[in-house]
């Protein structure tokens, strides 16, 4: 045995030569377990104990399975009779499954003055709905000039704002704080039950007038208000005439009225 194994434990090696370091590629299977005895483990887990090699191999080609070293390091080492090819298939299986379910969350950046205009500051709005409706989180930083240094509490308002503006795709992540000439502050997409509801509920203006969106949603909801009181259903018939038959029938009721004759 080579000093490499001797440090490393017993098992098959590939060299990289990009990185410069050993890699294990897979465990030992069969004959190519080269010690004297094994702990033998079954098919199902059960504790065979320890055989030698020559027994374990035995067992393997009479079920009709694979010998396969699982903890080489141990002493004497694991093998365990298994379908070898069966477990690397399913472990592929399980690999892919793993990577398509894990989701590559980017971190996008917004930048803005703390004088921006209001043109300007809807624009860093949709991009960051944008970002954060795809699933990746958004650090807004500002960037402060001269004294503007001095008056960190505009910056707190502003991203406070931005944190409104996008609470319809995002939740913050990180608080404001100030890096440096920076402040920054990250926010990150909706999961589980608050994207449903980010999805489902209505978002509320913030006080003060809110955004651009935010007053035109306002007025389009209360026109749609109007509207539904308008078209309300008469209660009665007299409720629908017209209002011109409405004074006649006012005007005729307060005629004389007939009386009894005599």
């Amino acid at each position: 045995m080579s000093l490499l194994e001797a440090t490393m434990g017993s098992g098959d090696y590939q060299y990289d030569t990009q990185a410069r370091r050993y890699l294990i590629s897979e465990p030992r299977v069969n004959e190519r377990i080269r010690v004297p005895e094994v702990r033998l483990v079954g098919p199902e887990g059960e504790q065979v104990g320890i055989v030698r090699i020559e027994d374990a191999l035995r067992l393997a080609v009479e079920a009709d399975l694979d010998l396969v070293e699982v903890a080489p390091k141990a002493k004497p080492p694991v093998a365990k009779l298994m379908d070898f090819g069966k477990w690397k298939y399913e472990a592929a299986v399980k690999a892919r499954q793993s990577r398509r379910n894990q989701a590559t969350t980017q971190l996008k950046e917004v930048r803005f003055r703390l004088k921006i205009e209001d043109h300007d500051y809807q624009t860093k709005v949709s991009q960051a709905q944008k970002f954060l409706k795809s699933g990746d989180k958004v650090k807004a930083m500002i960037q402060f000039r001269g004294r503007e240094q001095q008056r960190p509490e505009l910056g707190v308002q502003l991203l406070e704002r931005f944190a409104d503006d996008v609470a319809e795709f995002g939740e913050v992540e990180s608080k404001p704080r100030q890096d440096g000439r920076n402040m920054v502050m990250v926010v990150g997409p909706l999961r589980g039950a608050q994207a449903t509801r980010g999805k489902g509920g209505a978002h509320k203006p913030r006080q003060g007038g809110g955004s651009r969106r935010d007053r035109a949603a306002a007025a389009a909801r209360e026109a749609r208000e109007e509207e539904a009181q308008r078209a309300e259903p008469k209660n009665s018939i007299a409720d629908a005439m017209p209002e011109e038959l409405k004074q006649q029938a006012s005007q005729a009721n307060d005629g004389p009225k007939p009386g009894p004759k005599n």
